[in-house]
């Protein structure tokens, strides 16, 4: 009886063990995925400074940009560019889908600017993945706001337009 206790405990040791290594792997493996694109990638013809981007949405001519958030819920909700869209972190595909989904009946010629601003752009692990999934979708007037340090730091103490989320 104590030998067949043993043998049933030590199986069930093995199928335990068994089951935390492939929940291991699983967690190793999302560690491991390709490292988001460097904001750096964009090419700098697609960008556009703060300072512009302020003069061009308090204009009172030309049609104004779609301006999307493409960062983090929680930086969006404490302030955000006047009149900004969020659609998610451009970093996941929950963020990339809601993108895709936003933009779907937009021609495309479109004029959409992205930001981030979460952090220095050197870091940022959004405004990249955003920008070539829209240039994908066949977006052709697409910007991304380049903020080198973070949103707050280049846009909310710059003075330019800002609001909260109520």
């Amino acid at each position: 009886m104590i030998s067949e206790r043993i043998v049933n405990t030590i199986r069930f040791l093995r199928i335990i063990s068994a089951i935390t290594v492939v929940w291991l792997f699983g967690l190793f493996s999302a560690a491991v995925q390709a490292d988001p694109r460097p904001a750096s990638s964009i090419p700098s013809s697609a960008l556009v400074q703060p300072s512009e981007l302020a003069s061009t949405l308090r204009g009172p001519s030309s049609p104004k940009p779609l301006v999307l958030q493409v960062g983090f819920r929680k930086l969006y909700d404490q302030a955000h560019i006047l009149g900004a869209e969020y659609v998610g972190a451009g970093g996941d595909d929950q963020g990339l889908g809601a993108l895709r989904e936003r933009v779907a009946k937009l021609t495309k010629d479109a004029p959409i600017v992205i930001y981030c601003g979460c952090c220095p752009w050197s870091h940022c692990p959004n405004v990249a993945e955003a920008f070539s999934a829209l240039r994908d979708l066949g977006f052709s007037r697409v910007k991304v706001l380049h903020i080198p340090n973070n949103f707050g730091v280049d846009w909310v103490e710059k003075g330019h337009p800002t609001e909260k989320t109520p």
